[in-house]
């Protein structure tokens, strides 16, 4: 698997019972504590392995950091943020590479291991399917409000533990229960990442705005326009493929394109199977786990959303 579909991973096999699963992904900080920076892009990284159904093997360090512009000590805490994250995740890390950087960048480079017949596609979604996310949506916006110096202590303790929770218990459940397709929701947001399962899949998904799982305080952020470039862009971009319900108000279409950051599993699945998934995500403490909306036969749009 290449970038045909514009799936999470690159997968190589190498065998009929194993193949190998590739990513890499990195950025600049979304919160100002270095060690929970680095935890957070760490959980980042990793999540798209979790995507494809993978187990993670390794990972190596990437790492840019402004030498003589910043503590040394804050590149030491991030690097120990990413480290216990791939700790909790059960790999190494095993090396690396840094370079002196205008700003601080940080993310992993991560190998896993996927059974060749059991990998998890975004291209394979079927009519029929509903749709499970498993973390609520706005990471984007309140971290920008963070960057505004507008997000409560409160609120930052909430989308920090959001986005450093690693998607490794949904996938064990997706694993365990089956589904026909699964993304992660990241930088393109709900919409950006759903419009490349349709897409691939040759159907059309229909959503229901009111049961799509916003973070608190995300919503009155994005009615005053407190949303980072990659959230306008998605909109600008992806909403040209949706048909919105027109009680739909732009603060809510902003939060569907929001760019988000280690956000999380976006599952098709049968619905027959969609109970035992939800019971399957509580036993593995997964708190999140909202039914969305429904895959359909492709009609004239990417996407529907009701309100």
């Amino acid at each position: 698997m290449g970038i045909a579909t514009g799936d999470d991973a690159a997968v190589y096999r190498i065998s009929d019972s194993q193949a190998i699963v590739a990513t890499v992904d990195y950025f600049t900080p979304v919160v100002d504590d270095p060690y929970n920076f680095g935890a957070v892009a760490a959980a980042n990284s990793l999540s798209d392995i979790y995507a494809m159904g993978a187990t993670p093997l390794l990972a190596l360090n990437i790492i840019g950091f402004p030498v003589g512009k910043l503590p040394i000590e804050a590149m030491g805490e991030i690097l120990r943020g990413g480290g216990e994250k791939a700790k909790e995740a059960g790999i190494a890390i095993a090396g690396g590479h840094s370079i002196d950087d205008a700003e601080p960048k940080y993310g992993l480079a991560a190998i896993g291991s996927v059974h060749p017949d059991r990998i998890f596609r975004n291209s394979t979604a079927k009519p029929g399917d509903v749709l499970i996310l498993t973390k609520p949506v706005g990471t984007g916006i309140l971290t920008t409000a963070l960057k505004k110096g507008k997000l409560s202590a409160d609120s930052l303790a909430e989308i920090t533990t959001i986005m450093a929770a690693l998607n490794s218990a949904a996938a064990e459940a997706m694993k365990e229960v089956g589904a026909n397709a699964c993304t992660d929701v990241t930088g393109f947001g709900l919409l950006g990442h759903l419009t490349g399962m349709t897409k691939s899949s040759g159907v059309t998904a229909r959503l229901s705005i009111r049961n799509i799982p916003f973070i608190d305080g995300a919503r009155e952020f994005a009615r005053e326009k407190l949303c980072p470039g990659g959230t306008l862009r998605n909109l600008t971009h992806y909403g040209k493929r949706v048909e919105w319900d027109p009680s739909i108000p732009e603060e809510l279409r902003l939060l569907c394109a929001d760019a988000q950051t280690s956000g999380g599993l976006l599952i098709s699945i049968t619905a027959e199977k969609a109970s035992a998934l939800h019971a399957a995500l509580d036993r593995r403490g997964v708190k999140v786990h909202a039914q969305i909306g429904v895959m359909v036969e492709k009609g004239r749009s990417e996407i529907t959303v009701a309100g």
